[in-house]
């Protein structure tokens, strides 16, 4: 199952790193009930370059599709993951709009 999942798949020429993290994050945020497996894929994004404003903007996206709930849990977690990462979840602020 390991070497499907993070062999064959992750190897897939079809998706860079960022993206397939980001689609990761967010189905395991959809499921509501994968907190440690979100940990874990929190610190693995923030591994492959993904930002916390990209993890934080991903995992809000989800309450669009999945519920609210369960964007705040997710987003709880990152905010943790963030903290013993000690990485500030406003690292990559948003440039201001211009008028």
């Amino acid at each position: 199952m390991v070497e499907f999942g993070f062999g064959d798949v992750y190897a897939r020429p079809g998706l860079e790193l960022k993206p397939r993290e980001r689609v990761t994050m967010a189905s395991l945020a959809t499921l509501g009930t994968a907190a440690r497996q979100l940990r874990c894929q929190n610190r693995h994004a923030l591994n492959a370059g993904l930002t916390p404003i990209e993890i934080t903007e991903a995992l809000m996206h989800v309450a669009l599709y999945a519920s609210f709930p369960d964007a705040l849990n997710a987003l709880i977690i990152a905010k943790e993951v963030f903290a013993v990462a000690g990485v500030s979840p406003l690292a990559d602020p948003v440039p201001a709009k211009e008028p």
